[in-house]
This record gives structure tokens, C-alpha cells and sequence, in this order.
């Protein structure tokens, strides 16, 4: 995948050609500006410019061994993608909460350009598709986006597949009205590479949604990474790369007041944070926690902001 910064091709992103009788998507690679200089200070974001340094522990290489672990797991994950791109319905997260429960997606109707950060699959960009949006689906994974291609041709609709670090997307400054990491970004890149990256590729007053693992559920994981308990076993305080087996992938979990800060610091207002209790009757789709543990404690937060204009 060619880097920014190089000259934009004759065609741009969303082109469609056609390619043995079938109709496919040209990804395009956009020149884009020099990396955002956030205007701290401004409609409400904080100026705490010192946030955005990344801590030394996280200077460390993890891309490379997160993406090395997701070409093994994605064979596993190829099931649940394929149910997921023939659902009817939007269905989110850890406990599949319908979209017309939680109306994430309120005033986006068609034609809106939508970016998913660490797509897997890229169930959801094909629902965003069908919603009548503009979807482009990046990960850094070849296995899942050759997943998502099957799919593509198996159910359609077609829309651009970027095979890409969510930290390095190759797209113009403010080329999307909504950026979502369902567990992806939001879990396998560092928060202060992937948030000043999503708050680059957003329009103003762009909305940017995010799921990530419940800051109680973490705190309640033995550090094997087993079933969640009812006591506290990991620090709170402090938390911010989460490892669960030597050179494996690593995860990035913050608290939430950290989570404030740098959303802040990024340029970003934070509209909302829904803790999901999911229904008695529910089951999760990964085996993380159970829904009596679900029912009592918050195993899962959206977090929802928007690109102060």
C-alpha cells in the first residue's frame, strides 16, 4: 500500500471499473496534507498538547505482532463474518445490540462517507453500504479483507477494501463524516496514534464511534486473559498496554478519565458513553464474559464524539 504523500492518481477513491465483467472498486491512494497540527484550545477541546506524546512503554513494536496474530486468528473468525454480512438488521459489539436499539448511526441517511478502522471482516461497512453510505473498510490484515472480498461477491454490495495501519490511513485530510472501530483500532492500535488519525480523516463536526472492553471487565481479567471474575485483579490506575501472553498481540485499554483527556487533547467533544447491559437472554459473541456478569457490571462501552468544527 503506497505511503501519503504521494501524488494522487487520475481517478479518485470511490471510482468504479469494471474488471472481467464485474463490477469492483478502484482504491485510490490520495495525497494527502502534512499531519494534522491540532488547533488545541478551540471549541471546546482542552489544551493538554503534552497527552499526545506517547507514553514510553507503547514506543515499543506492536503493530507488526498484532497484525502477525490476526492473519492466524482470521481463519476462526470467517463463520461469524459470513452471518454477519447476511444479518437484515445492524447488529453491535460484544452482545449484538440491534442499531435500532442504541440509533448510533441518527442523521447519517446516504451518500455520507464512512471509514472503518480495523474492519476484520467488514460486516459493518456492508451494512453501511446497504443504509445507502460510502464505506471504505481498512485493516492490516490480508486474511480478513480477503474474507470481506468473498463476502462481497458472495452477498455484495462492493466498496473499497484498504489494506492499511488504522495509525497510517492513505486518504485527504477530512475525506469522511464518520469513523467507527468496532473493536479494532479502538483495541489493537495505540489511542494516540489511531485518535489524532481518525480526527485527521474527519470533516468537521464528523462523528467518530468506538467500541472497546469494559474498563470494570478489564480490571476483573486474570492476567492469563480467563474467564472475568467478581474481584478486582489488575490494576486500574496506570493501565494502558495490555499484554496476555509473551511476544503475542497487544491490546490497548485505558481508564476512562484518560480516555477524556485525549479525546480532548485530540480535538475531539464527546457527546455520549453508553455502558451496555445487555438483556438476560443474551450471549456474547466471544466467549469473554458471561450475561449474568453483563447484567451487573458494564462489559462493554461505546464511546461517541464528534470533530469540534
Amino acid at each position: 500500500m503506497p505511503a501519503r504523500g504521494l501524488d494522487p492518481p487520475s481517478r479518485p477513491a470511490h471510482e468504479v471499473e469494471q474488471a472481467g465483467g464485474r463490477t469492483r472498486y478502484r482504491v485510490g491512494v490520495h495525497q494527502s496534507a502534512k499531519p494534522n497540527e491540532l488547533d488545541y484550545g478551540t471549541d471546546g477541546a482542552a489544551t493538554h498538547p503534552e497527552l499526545l506524546q506517547l507514553p514510553a512503554e507503547a514506543q515499543r513494536e506492536y503493530i507488526e505482532r498484532n497484525r502477525a496474530a490476526w492473519e492466524r486468528w482470521a481463519p476462526f473468525h470467517i463463520a461469524t463474518g459470513r452471518r454477519a454480512w447476511q444479518a437484515d438488521e445492524l447488529l453491535w459489539g460484544l452482545w449484538g445490540t440491534r442499531e435500532s436499539d442504541v440509533r448510533l448511526l441518527d442523521g447519517f441517511e446516504s451518500r455520507e462517507d464512512a471509514i472503518e478502522l480495523g474492519s476484520g471482516t467488514a460486516a459493518i461497512s456492508a451494512l453501511f453500504a446497504r443504509r445507502g453510505l460510502r464505506p471504505v473498510a481498512v485493516d492490516f490484515a490480508k486474511a480478513q479483507l480477503r474474507a470481506a472480498e468473498t463476502f462481497q461477491y458472495e452477498f455484495g454490495p462492493m466498496f473499497p477494501l484498504v489494506l492499511a495501519n488504522a495509525e497510517v490511513v492513505p486518504y485527504d485530510n477530512e475525506s469522511f463524516d464518520l469513523a467507527v472501530s468496532e473493536y479494532g483500532a479502538s483495541v489493537w492500535c495505540s489511542p494516540h496514534k489511531w485518535l489524532p488519525e481518525a480526527h485527521r480523516l474527519l470533516r468537521p463536526e464528523g462523528r467518530l464511534i468506538f467500541f472497546t472492553t469494559g474498563a470494570l471487565l478489564l480490571t476483573c481479567t486474570s492476567t492469563d486473559g480467563g474467564t472475568v471474575g467478581d474481584r478486582l485483579v489488575r490494576d486500574y490506575f496506570g493501565r494502558y498496554r495490555v499484554e496476555f501472553e509473551p511476544q503475542g498481540a497487544v491490546e490497548f485499554h485505558l481508564p476512562h478519565g484518560y480516555w477524556i483527556r485525549l479525546l480532548r487533547a485530540t480535538g475531539f467533544v464527546i457527546d455520549n458513553l453508553i455502558e451496555v447491559q445487555p438483556p438476560p437472554s443474551a450471549e456474547p459473541s466471544f466467549a469473554l464474559v458471561t450475561p449474568e456478569w453483563a447484567q451487573r457490571w458494564p462489559s462493554e462501552e461505546i464511546w461517541i464524539a464528534h470533530k469540534a468544527g
